[in-house]
């Protein structure tokens, strides 16, 4: 099989977001974290996602962050800003801090909490895609917002001409492919567990957190889909479910991400902020035995 066009590239990371021991932001480990990822695999990066834990930075240092990565990176993969939140002005605001500080698209997820209906949802996108000339890569992932995007609303939505590809981290394989079927959305894989299956079933890429420390693999699963060796692409998933278990089903993913890059020395400090908590010695030594096994710990130093 040959992958479709993916408009903001193959293998991304959704990118953690380095501090220093007493919190504040580490501008220099973000262009380090950056700069690990595009010497590993990646073609492109997400800023201020998730597992950039985007709910506990200010719009200032989102748009610091931002430009440091572009700085850093910009000239040699895609940079995505995510601008998803509960508050359409607030992400209109980090949309257009975005377009000026040098993105090259954005990432835009359901408003969370406050459960809106779905013609809300479409109008906080297309209010948001409205706001500046970007791209914009939506994420439906209804276990963090409380609602998932309604296939009535991605036919909708899918008429704005700025919004382009959908992350997912439904996992409803089925009904991601006929979402792309009647609206060539292009879809990414927002769930590591689902990499391997979702790009068999027509997704252009992954957004990932695993990428963090296997970038490279990634690349080559992604690369052996396209190419039509599943054999090899099937080896090379089986190969990461232990890195998959380790990074994404013993604490939260920016937890164990920074753990691992701390090990890899990438960056100097596993620091999170509250509500999160550092991953604890226990989780550091065996994400560590984890990385050592598969091989990846030498990989970065290549």
């Amino acid at each position: 099989m040959t992958l479709a066009p993916a408009p903001f590239g193959r293998v991304l990371t959704a990118m953690v977001t380095p501090f220093h021991a007493d919190g504040s932001l580490d501008l220099e480990g973000a262009a380090r974290v950056a700069a690990h990822l595009a010497d590993h695999g990646h073609d492109g990066v997400v800023v201020s996602g998730t597992t950039g834990e985007s709910p506990t930075t200010t719009t200032d240092e989102d748009g610091r962050l931002l430009r440091a990565v572009v700085e850093a990176v910009g000239d040699r993969i895609a940079v995505v800003a995510g601008v998803g939140t509960n508050d359409t002005a607030h992400s209109v605001e980090l949309a257009a801090q975005a377009e000026k500080a040098g993105a090259d698209g954005l990432l835009l997820v359901t408003p969370y909490y406050s459960k809106p209906t779905q013609d809300g949802v479409a109008a906080h996108f297309t209010t948001v895609a409205d706001a500046t000339g970007l791209p914009v890569m939506l994420y439906d992932i209804p276990g963090r917002s409380s609602i998932a995007i309604a296939e009535q609303t991605y036919r909708r939505v899918a008429e704005h001409d700025r919004i382009v590809a959908v992350k997912d981290a439904v996992g409803d394989l089925y009904r991601g492919v006929r979402v792309m079927a009647e609206t060539g959305l292009a879809f990414y894989s927002g769930d590591d567990v689902l990499n391997l299956a979702w790009l068999t079933h027509g997704a252009v890429g992954v957004v990932s957190v695993v990428g963090h420390v296997a970038g490279r693999p990634y690349a080559e699963m992604v690369a052996a889909v396209d190419r039509g060796d599943l054999d090899a692409a099937l080896d090379g998933y089986r190969r990461l479910v232990p890195v998959v278990d380790v990074i994404m089903h013993r604490a939260q993913g920016a937890m164990t991400a920074k753990a691992a890059l701390q090990l890899m020395g990438v960056i100097d400090s596993r620091a999170v902020r509250l509500p999160l908590v550092p991953a604890g010695e226990d989780l550091v030594a065996e994400i560590g035995d984890v990385l050592d096994r598969a091989g990846l710990m030498e990989d970065t130093r290549r």
